[in-house]
């Protein structure tokens, strides 16, 4: 087995967990979106954009532009602020928008070869290091993407959970790989 291999069953996790974390709050009431939450990012409304932005702009950055923002900087935008062009305004629109940016990850990911693990990507940082160019191997950014996502889905489940949602979505590698070894 080479590198790539487990990049990809990591990131085939990513979409999975992800869009079982969308179905899930696709049942909520946009006042449970912006529940005020002590943890991750808030609230799932802002949980749900962030994940997005960080899916977002660190493809951006593996294809190479290194100051890419999410279109509308739609982190922190609450559904029905009209606030930055080409924000999301709506669950809705976020997940029409994100499913777009899945077949993106998808056609990259697909074209990935184990020498293109190497290669220095490059990110100017919003924030430790204060609009800094800093540069890490593609194997290091798809690895971060693949923890981050599952990361703030954890915390995005525990929002559920307090939101009253009694289904949770399921999350865990080894759920995914028993669904496909029954099927």
């Amino acid at each position: 087995m080479n590198a790539v291999a487990p990049i990809l069953r990591l990131h085939e996790h990513r979409f999975w967990v992800t869009q079982n974390l969308r179905d899930a709050c696709c049942q909520l009431s946009p006042e449970q979106l912006n529940q005020p939450h002590e943890i991750g990012q808030g609230t799932l409304w802002k949980t749900l954009c962030h994940l997005y932005a960080a899916e977002y702009v660190w493809l951006a950055a593996l294809q190479g532009t290194d100051d890419a923002v999410a279109p509308g900087d739609v982190a922190g935008k609450l559904p029905g602020n009209q606030e930055g062009e080409g924000a999301s305004t709506s669950l809705a629109a976020l997940v029409e928008r994100w499913q777009i940016l899945d077949g993106l990850w998808r056609a990259y990911l697909d074209a990935i070869a184990p020498e293109d693990l190497d290669k220095t990507v490059f990110r100017k940082s919003t924030s430790s290091y204060q609009g800094q160019r800093i540069g890490s191997t593609a194997m290091d950014v798809l690895l971060h993407v693949a923890t981050h996502a599952h990361y703030t889905t954890a915390q995005a489940v525990n929002m559920l959970r307090h939101s009253g949602l009694s289904d949770m979505p399921q999350s865990m590698l080894i759920t995914l790989a028993r669904s496909q070894s029954a099927t």
